[in-house]
């Protein structure tokens, strides 16, 4: 596994994380998963949850349909995983509580990260002749899809980068860019 050889280089272990499919609604250490949550990892128990009906979302709602699209989700949460091993999700978390203004921005920083490391994924997938043309195409999109400003404008609100958590659509595809064309976690350092 591609994480399972990179991890070391960058002074930790790797281990698996587990997958939780649910519909609707589950409980999880990080408080209640439901539909309106949204896929997410969740550090205290190392899972990742994802609501089934989400992807039916993406590509409705969102208009990011495809199956690499539904990758793309995956691996930016398992991308959370790996900043969790790496010390990285906790370091952010300390930052978040020492700089309580700056906690939106942190967690812009930390979102963009693990889409860059999506993008490391998509690189070594694509090396391996495991994707098919238009999966790069699709995950920019979901990328894009998620974006903070669109999510604002779908609701009908205006733009507030202020309460951004996520990062724009533009940022977020070119973190994901950045992780495919380089295929080294070494260029996804947002925190700088």
């Amino acid at each position: 596994a591609l994480w399972a050889r990179l991890l070391p280089t960058m002074g930790a272990e790797y281990r698996d994380a587990k997958l939780v499919l649910f519909r609707d609604r589950t409980t999880s250490p990080c408080g209640a998963a439901q539909s309106a949550t949204g896929p997410f990892y969740c550090p205290g128990d190392e899972k990742v949850y994802i609501d089934l009906g989400f992807y039916q979302e993406l590509a409705t709602r969102f208009g990011a349909p495809g199956d690499f699209a539904e990758v793309y989700v995956l691996a930016h949460e398992i991308g959370h995983h790996v900043q969790k091993l790496l010390g990285t999700e906790e370091a952010m978390r300390r930052a978040q509580e020492q700089r309580p203004a700056q906690a939106n921005a942190l967690s812009v920083k930390l979102e963009l990260q693990a889409d860059c490391y999506a993008g490391v994924w998509a690189h070594t997938a694509a090396q391996q002749g495991r994707l098919e043309r238009g999966d790069v195409e699709e995950g920019l999109g979901a990328a894009s899809a998620v974006g903070d400003d669109r999510i604002q404008r779908m609701g009908g609100g205006s733009v507030n980068q202020e309460s951004w958590t996520h990062g724009s659509s533009e940022q977020r595809m070119t973190w994901f860019k950045r992780g495919f064309e380089s295929g080294d976690p070494k260029m996804c350092e947002t925190f700088r």
